[in-house]
């Protein structure tokens, strides 16, 4: 298994455990002390468990190798599961929607001072959270790990519209007994919005939209560092996985021989590989340069 793989199934790992607890602190809290708020931020936190295991899964399998039936690999799945992690986002804002309408509705008592507190805590161990998960999503550049940090986000700012809420019906007194239900249907939009920031890059991904011209950069830069590479004409990056596959096109003299293009092309996917660790293989199609 690849370094990055490993670290991105630790992540996961801290995700589902992380999930749980506060799961069930969020339901225990918001029952006994009046909050539907929290209630609902359960319900997220729950959903959350199930996409973390799915983002567990799907790193397992991307991290697959390549055989007969699958050339390139299983890195496609990742995305394919950043897909799924975006339905159960879609799905948790929806129940927090129709909690929060059905809860305005219904009258009910001022939440329990006490319910600030653990969602002081929540905040700050969902915003900790994020920041290590996303952390590891960048650094092993994984898109379905990447989705599940904004899973953290999107809980700290369910918690921090609940906390608002619940401050308000305290703070105001009868009358806004239903101010952090009103909070939990702002921050159910708000995933929404979330959900469609996540998906955008992983449908990229998935269509092998170009989206990589820092990397398209560093190739053409090492090729021409090869003094027997004349042009670069075509570089396509795709990006499969945490891993990338690239095409790129070399101009070299005319007048050399199949064999010596063939050595320089051989030299300049083994500096591109070596210097950019990310890129899993390289295909290189040699022309002569008075064609171009």
């Amino acid at each position: 298994m690849q370094p990055g793989y490993r670290e991105a199934i630790k992540a996961s790992y801290f995700s589902i455990a992380g999930n749980a607890l506060l799961a069930v602190a969020k339901a225990v809290t918001g029952i006994f002390g009046n909050s539907y708020a929290l209630i609902a931020d359960a319900i997220e936190s729950t959903t959350d468990v199930f996409s973390s295991l799915l983002v567990l899964l799907g790193l397992r399998y991307a991290n697959k190798p390549a055989d007969e039936n699958h050339p390139y690999g299983h890195g496609k799945a990742e995305p394919l599961i950043t897909f799924m992690v975006v339905g159960f986002l879609i799905v948790s804002a929806t129940i927090i929607a129709y909690e929060s309408i059905e809860n305005i509705q219904t009258p009910h008592e001022v939440p329990e001072p006490y319910t600030l507190i653990v969602l002081l805590v929540i905040i700050l161990i969902k915003e900790i959270s994020y920041r290590f998960v996303s952390k590891k999503g960048t650094e092993t550049n994984s898109s379905a790990l990447k989705a599940d940090a904004w899973h953290h986000r999107s809980d700290a700012i369910t918690s921090l519209m609940a906390f608002i809420g619940i401050s308000v019906a305290l703070y105001m007194g009868k009358g806004y007994e239903n101010a952090d239900d009103w909070a939990a249907l702002f921050a159910s939009g708000f995933i929404l919005f979330n959900a469609y920031l996540i998906l955008r890059p992983a449908l990229g991904e998935v269509m092998d939209e170009h989206r990589y011209d820092d990397i398209e950069v560093q190739i053409r830069d090492i090729a021409h560092d090869n003094e027997c590479v004349v042009e670069t004409e075509k570089c396509f990056v795709r990006k499969t996985g945490m891993t990338y596959h690239v095409d790129l096109h070399i101009a070299v003299d005319a007048q050399i021989t199949v064999k010596e293009g063939h050595d320089i092309a051989h030299r300049v996917k083994d500096e591109i590989l070596l210097k950019i660790p990310e890129i899993a293989d390289v295909l290189i199609h040699v022309e002569p340069d008075d064609e171009l």
